[in-house]
């Protein structure tokens, strides 16, 4: 009697510690080991190469559209060569889709930013979005100068998969840039994982993401999985916090399948 109370018990710890996670953010969350800041060197932006498919170069959104409503125009804010984060508009991709390529873009958290933890500066790059919202593989944009959050959620990171190496933040109201190696995820016939997606990233000169090798989608809720998918667009995440809008610039892409 005793061994079928303590056995019927564990059943209900698994059951219950399942749902926890299935429907709790933080069950998700990783605050260690934290990165090592190290300081970024001083870098300026370059003429992006011949073969470089330019996505935003300080003129227009000529080359995005909206997430929410494909095919309508990407109705984020243009100003003296800046593109700025429009909240009430959404997250906006690029009209191309992708599989394997290099990526440039630079982004800049506003000087007096305020909030704190995952509220100070938030967006994302979305390596390959795969639907609406938040849907595809992110790496964190976010003010991690100073600023304490979980480590696998802070800027660099593999969005609740990988902390980035090492904190390389430069202080709010600065310039940063990620340099992005992406391989996509390829499926077999019927569906089934052939070969997991890959990321090599670089913030601000200092390698953050060294062939990470990614566990699926990454998930606010819940454990990553990979869904059947082909080429895909790049997207940037209008995050719904009360933080002051980002802003991005010199955005480009090149293929490299």
């Amino acid at each position: 009697m005793l061994l079928k109370k303590t056995l019927l018990l564990a059943m209900v710890l698994t059951v219950s510690l399942e749902a926890f996670s299935q429907n709790n953010p933080e069950a998700t969350e990783q605050w260690t080991p934290v990165p090592p800041v190290v300081t970024p060197g001083i870098s300026a932006f370059i003429n992006p190469p011949s073969d470089a498919i330019i996505l935003f170069d300080g003129k227009n959104l000529n080359a995005w559209e909206s997430v929410n409503n494909p095919g309508q125009p990407a109705l984020w804010d243009v100003k003296n060569g800046i593109l700025t984060v429009n909240k009430k508009a959404g997250n906006i991709q690029t009209k191309e889709k992708f599989t394997d390529y290099q990526l440039h873009i630079e982004w800049r958290i506003p000087a007096d930013i305020e909030g704190e933890g995952q509220a100070r500066g938030n967006s994302g790059l979305f390596l390959a979005s795969t639907g609406p919202g938040d849907a595809g593989y992110e790496l964190q944009i976010l003010d991690n100068y100073k600023n304490t959050t979980y480590v696998n959620g802070q800027a660099g990171s593999i969005y609740k998969q990988f902390p980035p190496l090492v904190n390389a933040c430069r202080k709010p109201g600065e310039w940063q840039s990620y340099d992005v190696i992406w391989t996509a995820p390829r499926f077999n016939d019927d569906g089934t994982l052939k070969s997991p997606a890959r990321v090599t990233a670089f913030q601000n000169g200092v390698l953050i993401q060294n062939n990470t090798i990614l566990k699926g989608q990454t998930l606010y809720i819940g454990q990553p999985f990979y869904k059947a998918h082909g080429a895909e667009p790049i997207k940037l995440q209008a995050h719904g916090d009360k933080s002051k809008p980002i802003s991005f610039r010199n955005i480009w892409v090149r293929k490299l399948s």
